[in-house]
């Protein structure tokens, strides 16, 4: 049975760190965006790692900087960007759960690798759902606590369940996030299913962005990510706005796509190449400005495909009990 307790203080909060659970959905026709975890399959494991349900509150953490005083004893788990852990100055792993306690200090480091950590936590953090979810849009002032980031001196209670195992998820089946190259920079591929507007594009322009290689931006943040690179313009001057879907690549006049993520607008009228795939979103989600992007095509049945077999490979997925 679970119990709301006084679970964290805010010592140091980092740049962004924001609540999260899996997403708002429903009300993108009355303006709010979706929310949620921008990488998807970091945040699943913090959950299962901790017991959770894959519905539960976790913190997202950008680039890190974090540090918490535990208020009661529970159960933790960091997955995600390479960020250094430590329990009262004890380095921890990723990947893992663990037992923290009444007055531990718990701190996250700055990445190394990657751009976004999950912190979740037994039973989950205790926050009002708003319009069926806790999930945090700045933008919206929506969510969260006050649909703001984490702020210095904030008290976050938890759902606590003392009972849970520790368990740990092993290397082989852990997501892989891209290490930095030379310059600090990713190199991903991006799967994009071509959407009904993919044949406004000319020929040249849609294989030039399919054969060309672009540079994440400075521009890249929760609602989307701008890319630097040839111009794919369509030569479409207007389009009626419309619902834009997760991942959607739009291309503005200047040619230069944006990947449209969690926290995009909810409607739009620049032209649309198609969709990345929702698997491969949050491998962008984990680049910084300056990685490298290519793009594939993929067909339906091929996208559909994938999602189910990453959807099976979890199920088979089993975490490795470390209860003596």
């Amino acid at each position: 049975m679970l119990k709301v307790l006084p679970g964290f203080k805010i010592i140091q909060a980092g740049p962004q760190s924001v609540l999260q659970d899996d997403g708002r959905f429903g009300y993108q026709r009355l303006g709010f965006a979706n929310g949620g975890p921008l990488d998807a399959e970091s945040y699943y494991w913090a959950q299962r790692l901790c017991g959770n349900n894959t519905t539960a509150t976790a913190i997202e953490i950008l680039l890190g900087g974090v540090v918490l005083e535990a208020l009661a004893d529970t159960v933790i788990a960091i997955t995600g960007a390479e960020m250094p852990v430590t329990i009262n100055g004890e380095r921890i792993s990723l990947w893992q759960s663990h037992r923290i306690n009444t007055g531990d200090k718990l701190e996250v480091g700055f990445t190394s690798v990657g751009l976004r950590s999950y912190l979740a936590v037994s039973g989950g953090f205790n926050v009002p759902d708003i319009l069926g979810s806790s999930a945090t849009v700045i933008r919206d002032e929506i969510g969260g606590l006050d649909g703001k980031a984490l702020q210095v001196g904030q008290l976050l209670n938890i759902n606590n369940q003392l009972s849970h195992k520790i368990l740990m998820l092993a290397k082989s089946s852990r997501p892989k996030i891209k290490a930095s190259s030379a310059g600090g920079a990713a190199e991903i591929e991006l799967r994009l299913l071509p959407g009904y507007q993919f044949e406004r594009f000319p020929e040249e322009k849609r294989q030039l962005f399919f054969s060309s290689t672009f540079r994440v931006s400075n521009r890249c943040d929760r609602m989307g990510y701008c890319l630097n690179g040839p111009d794919v313009s369509s030569g479409v001057s207007s389009l009626l706005s419309e619902g834009i879907c997760h991942g959607a690549v739009q291309v503005p006049p200047d040619g230069q796509p944006i990947v449209l993520l969690n926290d995009r607008q909810t409607i739009g009228g620049y032209p649309k190449l198609g969709s990345v795939v929702s698997c491969d979103t949050g491998k962008l989600a984990q680049c910084g400005p300056g990685s490298r992007i290519r793009f594939s095509k993929i067909s339906v049945r091929q996208a559909h495909s994938e999602i189910l077999l990453a959807s099976e490979r979890r199920e088979r997925t089993l975490l490795i009990s470390l209860n003596s």
